[in-house]
């Protein structure tokens, strides 16, 4: 009796309030991601796009616009599981348990266009200009890249939208999407994203995106966004960009500038080219070097010098990042589970809303604490405790005026060490990729990187130098 006495006294009894809708909508919530898409804005989007239903149901459809949301959450589950995610902690509440087929008809009734403009509500720059690592100077930075690893179910509905990317013994085993991005590199927040078949030029999809540049950003970019036409249309958006170039491409000198760059034309766009030799040192000694030519509209170069520009675009990486916490963390690796056009749209607008609803408490929370750079916030935290205050239906409703919450504060707690310079090889393990062999000059594994040197050279002496004197340009002010 006196050992029951004492196990009886060491009980604690906890009582947790749960707040959440009212009635049918109750499963209608993504626990405290809610705060990003509160259930205001979900009305909203289903106004704008005549989605609502006429008469109350018992699957309204806010509640299946965060149902759609939570299919991201847990892509490893069934329509039903992933129900019984939402209404875990809803015990006391007479909710309906539709099957598998109920769920899959309210996909379809709600369609893709109110999760097509929830994505658009939330898509954007997140960072405050002064938030450490999101600006160069006056200019947010910003990036354009494309993915297509993003796989869907090989149905033939889907192969008739997407087709199949070929492969050296033929074509790959599952479609994919086309995925193009423009991201805050500073956060790798989505500003805006299209998709569509992996036929279309990556430029095609990038023009598409081209309306969202203002003329506070610069545009980082690979070697497949530097043809002139399409340079010319990021200037007109009043942009300035810093995109590498192909190595066989030749261009006229049109005035040397001191630090080693100089002036020259692409198309009718005045650019400045960076040309340098930047050498790597990692920890187990192992050394190499690679070249790069840059062009840029910053064509000062005392404000820009060109060793900053050259480290800058080491930041078009950020993007890769992105994708990583996409593909991986969020999809788990997964394939798509639609096996329609229609539902891969609608799956894919809602990941990504999903994806940037997560980048928006990350970066709120990184925020409170002055000086954190955002990259120093881990997606794998963040999205873990998202699941749990889902299953938990915690922070649905708060009037708690913090702005952190228990993602933001998980988020704080495990914070990542300051990035460290470290590389690695580019490889995966996939015999279809371009990048199944590893490059014998670096380490096999991440190393630490021990010193970094780089080294401006000037123009080419077989590149075409200007002769008319009506080609010899000054250096001007930035654009």
């Amino acid at each position: 009796m006196r050992v029951q006495s004492a196990i009886l006294a060491a009980v604690t009894t906890i009582t947790t309030t749960i707040t959440v809708a009212a009635g049918v909508f109750a499963p209608g919530h993504l626990g405290e991601l809610t705060w990003q898409v509160p259930f205001e804005l979900a009305d909203a989007v289903l106004e704008e796009t005549r989605t609502r239903e006429r008469r109350l149901r018992d699957l309204p459809s806010r509640a299946g616009i965060y149902f759609v949301l939570a299919l991201g959450l847990f892509p490893g589950l069934g329509y039903g599981n992933v129900w019984a995610k939402l209404t875990a902690a809803l015990d006391g509440l007479e909710l309906p348990s539709p099957s598998p087929k109920a769920l899959r008809d309210l996909r379809r009734r709600i369609g893709t266009a109110p999760v097509k403009a929830l994505f658009e509500v939330l898509a954007g720059p997140v960072a405050q200009p002064c938030t450490p690592g999101v600006a160069f100077g006056r200019y947010r930075t910003v990036a354009f890249d494309g993915c297509t690893s993003i796989k869907v179910p090989d149905t033939a509905r889907n192969r008739g939208w997407l087709g199949k990317m070929k492969a050296a013994l033929g074509v790959t085993g599952y479609p994919a999407v086309e995925l193009m991005t423009l991201v805050e590199t500073g956060t790798r927040a989505l500003i805006g994203a299209v998709f569509g078949p992996p036929a279309t030029g990556e430029t095609d999809y990038a023009r598409q995106l081209l309306h969202l540049l203002t003329g506070g950003m610069l545009v980082l970019a690979d070697r497949g966004f530097d043809g002139a036409a399409f340079l010319a249309e990021v200037a007109a958006t009043r942009a300035a960009f810093l995109v590498r170039l192909t190595a066989i491409r030749k261009l006229p000198v049109m005035a040397p500038l001191p630090d080693g760059s100089f002036l020259s034309r692409i198309g009718e766009l005045t650019v400045r080219i960076i040309q340098a030799h930047v050498t790597v040192t990692c920890a187990d000694g192992t050394t190499w070097t690679g070249s790069y030519r840059l062009a840029t509209t910053l064509l000062d170069h005392r404000r820009y010098p060109a060793p900053a520009l050259i480290r800058l675009y080491h930041e078009r990486w950020e993007h890769e990042v992105a994708y990583l916490a996409l593909r991986h963390n969020l999809l788990a690796g997964r394939v798509l589970r639609s096996q329609d056009p229609a539902g891969l749209e609608q799956e894919i607008w809602a990941l990504l809303a999903l994806y940037q609803a997560l980048r928006r408490a990350m970066v709120t929370a990184a925020e409170t604490v002055p000086g954190t750079d955002p990259d120093r916030a881990s997606f794998t935290i963040a999205l873990e405790t998202a699941k749990e205050t889902l299953t938990q239906a915690s922070g649905v409703v708060t009037t708690d005026a913090s702005l952190t919450g228990r993602i933001g504060r998980a988020v704080l707690n495990g914070l990542l060490e300051p990035r460290r310079p470290r590389v690695s090889t580019r490889k995966v393990k996939s015999p279809l990729s371009r990048w199944n062999k590893a490059d014998p000059q670096r380490p096999a594994h991440s190393t630490q990187v021990t010193a970094l040197t780089v080294m401006v050279s000037g123009p080419e002496p077989t590149a075409q130098t200007a002769t008319r004197p009506d080609q010899c340009l000054t250096a001007a002010p930035g654009p």
